[in-house]
């Protein structure tokens, strides 16, 4: 079989025969789906009968389908099913009773209500793997607080150090999306174990938590040294001058990653200025070696810079908005962002398999509930 031209890639059957059921709505938790539907697992996304309100957000396709909603759901089959109504809840449980992963993003206490917390789905499935994924977790002064990423980065001390005069939070969000990737994590490590003792887990992951191990270096340093980091005052968030981003004569940008003593040499004797590469060493913030590279680098267009320092090896690249970054020779090679036959624009899981890279996902498939529970409307 070929996807465009290339064999159907091995990581589709890394999860092939786990059975997942997903009630959890917006970002963090259907990615974490997402990912292990891209590794071959069935994936049924379980939605009230108003749907997933991710439905409502974001922008819409020629058809009119809601964009946000389809792209992290593609590839899975929704079911729509009330769990307040006593019918929709045995239905439920029926799934429940074959399934192999159960993921739920809902504030803790809200399964309980419903009958489905994980005391009483393991008693259905002791082989369950429940993975609850919330803001603050399921224990805590917060475990009952909304939130959204930044409130997650502020709370995990990441936005404080980041930004120029005003903290600073991303765009992709960075918590959701780590806290998609260690649920992802845990379920399959979860699925190994249980291969070995055959015992079912409860996973509780906060997106809060999330950002932590990403801060494993600062931590650790914090650890040791007491300090706090401040805006601008580590390589990592715009006190080096070695690492960080310049504005070019047209507007455009260019960034520079010389950590490395070889590549900051490299990029110094390209810019004609030998006499900056014992300045790497300088005191953080390097506001005037940054104002000094500002001043040669903002000479050239973008075009410019990146032909001049690019051939030198020096970790400099030129900073694309998403189209360019989409159309780039790069992303165009690894095939990682594909336009699927329908046009929806997926950006794939990032890996390649025994030389071949993913393939392009299928459109979600709404089903009908019933339909899709085994032995449904066969007789007693």
């Amino acid at each position: 079989m070929m996807d465009g031209g290339h064999p159907i890639s091995r990581l589709g059957r890394f999860a092939q025969g786990v059975r997942v059921l997903d009630l959890s709505w917006f970002l963090p938790g259907p990615l974490a789906s997402l990912l292990l539907a891209d590794m071959g697992a069935e994936v049924r996304k379980i939605e009230p009968p108003s749907g997933d309100p991710m439905r409502e957000l974001g922008p819409r396709d020629v058809a009119g389908t809601p964009v946000f909603h389809a792209a992290v759901n593609a590839g899975k089959t929704v079911l729509r099913m009330d769990l307040k109504r006593p019918e929709g809840h045995a239905a439920f449980l029926d799934l429940v009773r074959g399934a192999d992963v159960l993921i739920e993003g809902f504030r803790p206490g809200v399964m309980a209500r419903l009958g489905a917390d994980w005391a009483t789905l393991r008693a259905v499935n002791p082989r369950l793997i429940y993975c609850s994924i919330s803001g603050y977790g399921a224990a805590g002064p917060l475990a009952q607080a909304a939130g959204h990423d930044n409130n997650y980065l502020a709370t995990a001390g990441v936005m404080h150090r980041n930004g120029e005069g005003t903290p600073a939070f991303l765009d992709p969000p960075v918590a959701d999306g780590t806290g998609a990737l260690f649920a992802a994590l845990a379920i399959l490590g979860a699925l190994l174990a249980r291969g070995r003792d055959g015992q079912g887990c409860h996973i509780d992951l906060g997106l809060a938590d999330a950002p932590m191990p990403l801060q494993l270096f600062q931590v650790a340093a914090h650890g040791a040294t007491g300090h706090v980091p401040q805006p601008g005052e580590t390589y990592l968030n715009g006190g080096a001058a070695y690492y960080r981003t310049y504005r070019c004569a047209d507007g455009g940008h260019v960034t520079l990653g010389a950590i490395e003593p070889k590549f900051w040499r490299a990029f110094c004797l390209a810019a004609g200025r030998p006499d900056w590469v014992a300045r790497q060493v300088d005191p953080l913030p390097q506001s005037a070696l940054t104002a000094e590279v500002q001043e040669v680098l903002g000479r050239f267009t973008c075009d410019e810079a990146v032909a001049r320092f690019g051939p030198a090896d020096c970790c400099f690249s030129a900073v694309l908005d998403l189209g360019e970054a989409v159309a780039s020779p790069h992303h165009e090679a690894r095939r990682l962002v594909r336009r699927r036959a329908d046009g929806a624009l997926q950006t794939l899981f990032p890996a390649w398999v025994d030389g071949v890279p993913p393939s392009a996902r299928p459109p979600m498939r709404e089903a009908d509930a019933q339909a899709a529970i085994p032995h449904a409307g066969a007789a007693d």
